[in-house]
């Protein structure tokens, strides 16, 4: 299993494609070998694949805007293969329809498409969880509704550990249940709200291990799974060099041998 970050954590720091070069070098110096490529600047796809060329890293994923896989998923596709990736996935459910069963039925009916026309053009479409996936619609949450109505070939799960788990989700019971589609997850990690109430967002987000959640367990069924990139995602870094957390994360993992 491959450590690789998120840039979406720098993205502050990825406005141009000066910036996003740097960026994509500050990544691999940490000790990353591959990225998630998410929240960036636009840039041509031969671009990507000569920094990625220069710095040693290799693209595992990105996520996409997600009219472009509607409208033409052929030419996301070819771009993909430029810089050598084949794993294509949104950041979750689309706001308008999120929250409802008839939001998520309007979501089967556009993606189920999408997702087979990738599986067709020999890609992957990846789906992102976030805590609210987890809400029951009629019963059942949005996760068991994509197992149930998308051919296991044609969706696998880009699984948010902490996300999962700031939903009250048993994240190991859930990693067994998505067990085969989890080639490509994210880490993410969380500790208790500071009660001078100086967080406001939805959870206290830390580098890996910096956290309450038990890494060595989640790491350990992943790898058993057979997981090929664990992905570090901070979403929020607050007064904190977001290189800084990633550095921290890599090191707190790499010091452990979780990988």
């Amino acid at each position: 299993m491959q450590l690789g970050a998120q840039i979406y954590t720098a993205r502050q720091y990825t406005k141009n494609l000066d910036d996003l070069a740097q960026t994509l070098q500050k990544i691999a110096d940490i000790g990353y070998t591959s990225v998630q490529v998410s929240g960036v600047c636009p840039f041509e796809p031969e671009w990507m694949r000569d920094q990625l060329q220069r710095t040693g890293l290799t693209c595992a994923m990105t996520h996409v805007e997600p009219q472009r896989l509607i409208d033409d998923a052929e030419s996301v596709v070819k771009e993909h293969a430029v810089f050598n990736c084949r794993h294509i996935g949104i950041g979750g459910m689309p706001g308008p329809i999120r929250g409802t069963l008839e939001g998520y039925e309007e979501f089967r009916r556009i993606y189920l498409p999408v997702a087979l026309k990738l599986r067709d053009l020999g890609a992957k479409f990846l789906y992102h969880n976030h805590w609210f996936e987890f809400d029951k619609l009629d019963g059942k949450d949005v996760l068991e509704r994509i197992l149930e109505d998308f051919p296991e070939d044609s969706v696998d799960f880009t699984l948010d550990l902490g996300w999962a788990a700031y939903a009250g989700v048993d994240v190991l019971k859930l990693i067994d249940t998505l067990s085969g589609r989890l080639s490509r997850i994210h880490l993410k990690d969380y500790a208790e709200m500071p009660e001078d109430g100086s967080i406001t967002t939805a959870a206290y987000l830390r580098p890996i291990y910096e956290g309450i959640l038990p890494y060595d367990a989640y790491i350990a069924a992943l790898k058993k799974d057979g997981c090929e990139y664990a992905l570090v995602e901070q979403d929020y870094c607050y007064d904190e060099d977001p290189f800084d957390c990633l550095t921290r994360s890599f090191q707190n993992i790499s010091q452990r041998g979780a990988l």
